[in-house]
């Protein structure tokens, strides 16, 4: 509708929107995070938890329409069909840019269960979101590198019992949980200095999603593999309010959740190795499935 309008006046007025948006919403979700602090029934929990997802369904609704506003980007998305509300999901994609989040907000909000993020520590400080975050339960993790990791050993089963903690509290009610598997946005830096051996990602991290089934992959029934490509220029957060973003693609596998992809990813070393080479194998998977997506 507005999308007329010149980028340097789309980007400020989109900023307005997203953030009178919050602001409506943020007092709602802090209240009702404090109240399951101060009242930790699990009844209590429940409701606040089951009021908390729809508030922030209506929150990204509202920043969907707010994005559509300002832009007339064509989307071309595969894959949605036979996604449940009531059911669990793990998702993992590639990531590219901050708009990575916007995206899968944009093409899962209310298709499938509100998507929870695990987070680095010091995003719990960020103005507003923070708390918003932290009042729905997102697991906000210290990271420990594999030199950490090396010199202390016990870390690595910090990780998952924090990751199993987090995890605990998704266990009541249908949830997605989304994992970004490279660990950090690709650049051409960066996959210079990996010396990746994939053309369009970066190496893949398995032990976020090893984590993750190894605390819950009882409880979740399928896996959401997808890839986000936006062409030859990667756009910024500001690209993407202002409009200038013409095509975004994606593409959606849905891979099923069973014994095969199912372990003790800390204490089974076999296991281990069996994932990582699996997650490997869909990661040249996603790389092949880039180019072509690209080529078009």
């Amino acid at each position: 509708m507005l999308a007329f309008l010149p980028s340097f006046l789309k980007g400020p007025l989109a900023v307005l929107g997203y953030l009178l948006n919050t602001l409506f919403w943020f007092p709602l979700a802090l209240g009702l995070g404090v109240i399951k602090l101060l009242l930790p029934l699990k009844a209590v929990r429940s409701l606040c938890n089951w009021i908390l997802d729809r508030v922030a369904t209506l929150w990204i609704s509202i920043n969907n329409l707010n994005s559509r506003l300002f832009s007339h980007t064509r989307w071309v998305v595969e894959g949605l069909e036979g996604l449940k509300k009531k059911d669990w999901y793990l998702v993992v994609a590639n990531h590219q840019s901050w708009v990575d989040i916007l995206v899968l907000q944009r093409i899962f909000n209310g298709r499938i269960p509100f998507i929870k993020f695990f987070l680095k520590k010091e995003l719990l400080y960020v103005p507003f979101l923070g708390l918003c975050w932290w009042a729905l339960d997102f697991p906000f993790m210290r990271r420990h590198t594999k030199a950490q990791i090396a010199k202390d050993p016990s870390l690595a089963q910090k990780d998952i019992d924090t990751t199993r903690k987090a995890c605990e509290k998704f266990r009541d009610m249908p949830v997605t949980v989304m994992n970004f598997v490279e660990g950090t946005r690709f650049t051409l830096g960066k996959h210079l200095k990996q010396a990746s051996p994939y053309a369009h990602l970066l190496k893949p991290k398995a032990g976020g999603v090893g984590f993750v089934l190894s605390a819950m992959g009882d409880k979740l029934h399928k896996l959401l593999d997808v890839t986000i490509c936006y062409g030859k220029e990667i756009p910024s957060f500001w690209d993407f309010i202002s409009g200038r973003v013409k095509e975004i693609k994606v593409k959606i596998r849905v891979l099923p959740i069973d014994d095969k992809i199912l372990g003790d990813y800390v204490g089974d070393a076999e296991y281990k190795a069996r994932f990582q080479e699996w997650v490997n194998q869909m990661w040249a998977q996603k790389d092949a499935e880039l180019a072509r997506m690209k080529a078009k």
